[in-house]
């Protein structure tokens, strides 16, 4: 009996095991790479133009200057080796604000350790705000200026050990400053030469630059770990000598990952000093607060004077790596004509919560909302906070 029911068990086995291999075999004849949806296309063609940034045309999310609103723009980029390529871009902004840049970026050289890059533009901001000097200056003053600025240069960056940056450049810039467009009162109708230096002058200036940094983000534009500690002296040498001045800007950063980079509290000073007294910085060149990267509840270019520090905190949870931030912040600032006036009762403050779309070494989309003691602000930008 036992020896009849092992033949017929072994046949219903094969029976069955050609039938599924049959059904496998019709199955890998009719196979295809799976196609994505059109929410997925959309993604992946953003992702390879924003971030990934092939050669060839190229729409262009930037800003002008600060205060320019809503722009639109395009490139077209080429590359000539692996990294080396060459770009012309373009925008324009609802106010009228325009630029046009050509530029070329070799990295990689001396065995990845030296990085060189050169541009030359022009730009031209129509209604660039002016409130006066001080943290004390009217919010609803409705003065501005139209700045139109050529220039041409470049800068060369050196890495003798991977954190450690050293820069170099030089610039030379050309400033028209002009009468607001649309319903701005002028500032030389408004403000004299103590309450805006260099009022009437369009100064040309040879822009030189030195810089040290100690870096451990692994990318300048998107880190969720890391610090970053630099120092840089900016140098505007005025070619007709009246207008010669020069600017320290000292920043730190520090990114602190929680729970394997879930979370993340990313931290920031910064301070620009114009520390001799005796020099003239023109009104439109003074350090400032107020935009989207400095304190992001107030107008751009909204506080002037000869010194700003500025504190930055956020809290950063991280619902997808390699796509998705959100945060909440707080920002805190103020200028002042004199280094020892700064102190933390004069503090102005904003809190906020954002969003931000990214790679993992760059952010081609933030968009916040913050809310300081004059309104509140909605936040774009093309790059991270800090």
């Amino acid at each position: 009996m036992l020896l009849t029911i092992v033949p017929v068990l072994a046949s219903g086995q094969e029976t069955r095991a050609g039938a599924i291999a049959a059904e496998q075999a019709a199955k890998a004849a009719h196979l295809a790479p799976q196609q994505p949806n059109w929410v997925e296309d959309l993604i992946l063609t953003a992702r390879k133009t924003m971030v990934e940034q092939p050669s060839g045309f190229y729409p262009y999310f930037d800003s002008v200057y600060s205060g320019g609103g809503f722009t639109l723009g395009a490139g077209y980029r080429q590359f000539t080796g692996d990294r080396t390529h060459w770009n012309v871009a373009g925008l324009y902004s609802v106010p009228g604000y325009k630029l046009i840049e050509v530029s070329t970026i070799s990295p990689g050289h001396w065995r990845g350790r030296l990085d060189l890059r050169a541009a030359a533009g022009w730009r031209d901001a129509t209604q660039v705000a002016y409130h006066g000097p001080g943290i004390d200056s009217p919010a609803d003053a409705n003065t501005a200026f139209r700045m139109q600025q050529g220039y041409a240069g470049g800068d060369v960056t050196a890495r003798p050990k991977p954190w450690l940056l050293l820069t170099a450049g030089a610039t030379y810039e050309n400033y028209t400053l002009e009468d607001p467009t649309g319903d701005f009162v002028s500032v030389e109708g408004t403000f004299d030469p103590v309450s805006a230096p260099g009022i009437g002058a369009n100064p040309s200036y040879l822009h030189t630059t030195t810089a040290v940094a100690i870096d451990s983000r692994p990318a300048a534009d998107y880190a969720r770990r890391g610090s970053l500690l630099r120092v840089a002296r900016h140098h505007y040498a005025d070619r007709g000598g009246t207008y010669t001045f020069t600017r320290v800007d000292a920043e730190a950063v520090q990114h602190i990952p929680i729970l394997r980079e879930n979370w993340v509290i990313s931290l920031r000073g910064r301070l620009e000093s114009t520390p001799d007294d005796v020099e003239q910085v023109p009104y439109f060149l003074l350090p400032s607060l107020g935009s989207g990267s400095t304190l992001r509840g107030y107008s751009s270019w909204r506080f002037r004077d000869r010194h700003a520090v500025l504190f930055s905190g956020e809290w950063r949870w991280i619902p997808n790596r390699l796509a998705l931030d959100l945060a909440v912040f707080y920002d805190a600032g103020m200028v002042a004509p004199q280094l020892d006036d700064i102190k933390t009762d004069g503090f102005v403050s904003n809190y906020g919560v954002g969003i931000r779309f990214h790679s993992p070494v760059r952010t081609p989309l933030r968009v916040e909302l913050a809310r300081g003691r004059e309104g509140t602000r909605l936040v774009f930008s093309a790059s991270a906070a800090f």
